[in-house]
């Protein structure tokens, strides 16, 4: 028999038990969302290039970019953040004085395909835009560790660390820590001497790195998690990881990644989402600085564990 044409790699068909099972998750974590208080808008799929570009770091090589037949420079969006902050900057009335919103959409990137990770995949972001307490971090993830429990991954735990931690480390030091639990330590020094740092400044970075823990930041949102009004246990429901960095330039503050459960060491690979404080990125577009934070579920990974 004949068969029809194929799907370009790593993009697919989703067939309907599937496209059912996505429609349902999503609805649970939508009710969760706007339980704490967000609220749905969406954005084009196409931006400018000029609109994305320098915000995601060595990652930008996998921005998908072409130019129409009318000469403009245009992107498939990599991330559903960047058009957040560039409509937050056309809308700036929206911010009384914040605004929480929630968006579900597809995104683009062009890396390998691998289990899990698509070069087409659905997102589901939230966000506190216009407030730099530390309250709004913690209930983004107050609100992504209730979603996780509302679909019964009733181990899924959140690792959080501090940006502050990698004061004065140079940024190609950070990011290869950040594959820490990847690639081990031998691993993080092999990549730092290919890119020219010598061994006795490869050393004393991590020597830093490995002494700093716990910040001022961090306590704060210890307590902040575990108060009455969230309940959450240090251990349990969220814990410190000093390896954790983010790879994205554009976050400031405190970083958070949500893995199925405490073996850190080896999950850090199937994350079921991440986020962190981004307070610079809308003011790129807003002439003025407007702090935010946020978080990402990767869809097609939660529903492999649910």
């Amino acid at each position: 028999m004949k068969k029809g044409p194929t799907t370009p790699k790593g993009f697919r068909d989703i067939n309907p038990e599937l496209a059912k099972k996505r429609r349902d998750i999503i609805n649970k974590i939508a009710k969760v969302l706007l339980d704490f208080g967000f609220v749905p808008i969406e954005t084009p799929t196409l931006e400018f290039a000029e609109t994305l570009l320098g915000k995601y770091g060595e990652e930008e090589k996998l921005i998908y970019q072409f130019t129409d037949r009318g000469g403009r420079n245009l992107a498939l969006r990599y991330d559903l953040t960047v058009p957040l902050a560039r409509y937050v900057a056309n809308n700036l009335g929206l911010l009384k004085p914040t605004f929480s919103r929630y968006q579900v959409g597809q995104v683009f990137r062009g890396e390998n395909p691998q289990r899990g990770r698509w070069r087409e995949f659905t997102q589901l972001d939230f966000d506190v835009v216009g407030s730099e307490s530390i309250k709004e971090d913690a209930r983004v993830i107050a609100a992504a560790i209730k979603t996780t429990r509302v679909l019964g991954l009733s181990n899924a735990i959140m690792v959080i660390n501090d940006r502050k931690n990698f004061e004065n480390i140079p940024l190609e030091v950070v990011r290869a820590w950040d594959k820490y639990h990847k690639i081990g330590l031998a691993g993080i020094k092999k990549e730092l001497i290919k890119k020219g740092l010598t061994k006795l400044k490869i050393n004393k970075f991590l020597s830093i790195l490995e002494k700093r823990r716990e910040t001022e930041r961090f306590n704060e949102l210890k307590q902040i998690l575990q108060s009455n009004e969230y309940r959450l246990e240090f251990g349990n429901h969220f814990v410190l990881d000093n390896k954790l960095a983010r790879g994205l330039d554009y976050y400031t503050g405190l970083v958070f990644e949500l893995l199925p459960n405490d073996k850190i060491e080896t999950n850090r690979a199937i994350s079921i989402g991440g986020g962190g404080r981004y307070d610079n990125l809308i003011g790129m577009f807003a002439g003025r600085q407007i702090p935010a934070v946020g978080f990402s579920f990767g869809l097609d990974r939660l529903i492999e564990l649910v």
